[in-house]
């Protein structure tokens, strides 16, 4: 089965899909400072990707491998469609979101509020299975429930049926889903991660793929989780705190990164922004994920501050970044990963 070869599973280190988050150039980033972590786009409804402009939508550098393409959808022939054509696109793996609970994904009818129809997500998936190549991964993203089904008896009926319809790697967000009364960020906090569920749904599923994600910002919590499941997701974490993925995955994965120095990825980002700038990318696209590179290091503050300023400056090139640099503290600029 998919989980169950002699190495670390696949999916054993995964960044979450996160909107305005996780575009090509965050992910391009991500991948200088981890070498094993399982890229995740920003969720693209499956209309805008078989109607839209696919290069906007979908384009991505093959650095980034692997790298999964996630949808919103709930009509198994245009999810089917999109499918397909991320498929084609070069992605390694597509992944069905079950979990978000915005309004304006409540409205589209996709999201947490298809955890109330397992029988059509199981459609949906068996249609996407049937328009990729077998090498490629029709994963699901989903939450433990939703409003009041919430039960591990439902959560558990929910994946056992969804599985039934060929997927075996399901992403787990350890909350419910509430649709109405909390935001987004509330849905992300509030209510309480409950990663015994989880942990019981690898055991009684074992021959699933198991990813946990929801409240993982340690490596000593994500080495506790992975005695009980196939892979952690981290989110927000990632986002906020980026320096810290080269221990994550040196940890994860025994291997060294040479002591890189944070200079030393920025640079190596710089160089990809000076491409991107010259095909007209704009800068603060690229720049805005560089914000937490020194999270916690002396000069912070002014390396966002300088980022921030005077990268909406108008003319400003990817030269504002060495700037911002140089103005760092010696200790910041070379301290290591």
């Amino acid at each position: 089965m998919i989980c169950e070869s002699t190495g670390p599973s696949p999916w054993a280190f995964c960044l979450a899909p996160m909107m305005q988050r996780t575009d090509r150039h965050f992910r391009y980033l991500v991948r200088l400072l981890s070498p094993n972590m399982r890229l995740y786009t920003e969720m693209v409804t499956a209309a805008a990707v078989v109607h839209g402009d696919r290069e906007h939508l979908l384009g991505f550098d093959a650095f980034e491998h692997p790298v999964a393409l996630q949808l919103g959808g709930s009509d198994p022939a245009q999810l089917a469609a999109a499918a397909a054509i991320g498929s084609d696109t070069g992605y390694d793996e597509i992944n069905l979101n079950c979990g978000c609970p915005s309004e304006r994904v409540q409205s589209g009818y996709f999201g947490a509020c298809l955890m109330k129809e397992p029988a059509r997500v199981a459609d949906c998936v068996a249609a996407m299975i049937a328009a990729v190549p077998a090498d490629v991964a029709i994963t699901v993203k989903t939450r433990l429930g939703v409003d009041d089904l919430y039960s591990y008896d439902y959560f558990h009926r929910f994946v056992e049926t969804v599985a039934g319809a060929g997927c075996r790697v399901f992403h787990v967000h350890a909350r419910k889903a509430l649709l109405q009364g909390l935001s987004p960020r509330e849905n992300r906090e509030i209510p309480p991660l409950e990663y015994d569920w989880a942990y019981r749904l690898k055991r009684e599923l074992a021959h699933s793929c198991v990813v946990l994600n929801g409240g993982i910002d340690t490596v000593d919590a994500a080495q506790a989780h992975l005695r009980h499941v196939d892979g952690v997701m981290l989110g927000r974490h990632a986002y906020g705190a980026p320096g810290e993925l080269t221990r994550f995955d040196q940890a994860l994965f025994g291997e060294r990164a040479d002591n890189l120095e944070r200079a030393t990825v920025v640079q190596h980002y710089l160089d990809y922004m000076e491409r991107e700038h010259a095909r007209g990318t704009p800068l603060p696209q690229m720049s805005r994920h560089l914000f937490n590179l020194f999270h916690g290091l002396p000069g912070a503050k002014r390396w966002r501050r300088e980022l921030t300023v005077n990268g909406s400056a108008s003319g400003a090139g990817p030269g504002i970044v060495k700037t911002a640099l140089q103005g760092l503290p010696s200790a910041s600029r070379h301290a290591r990963l």
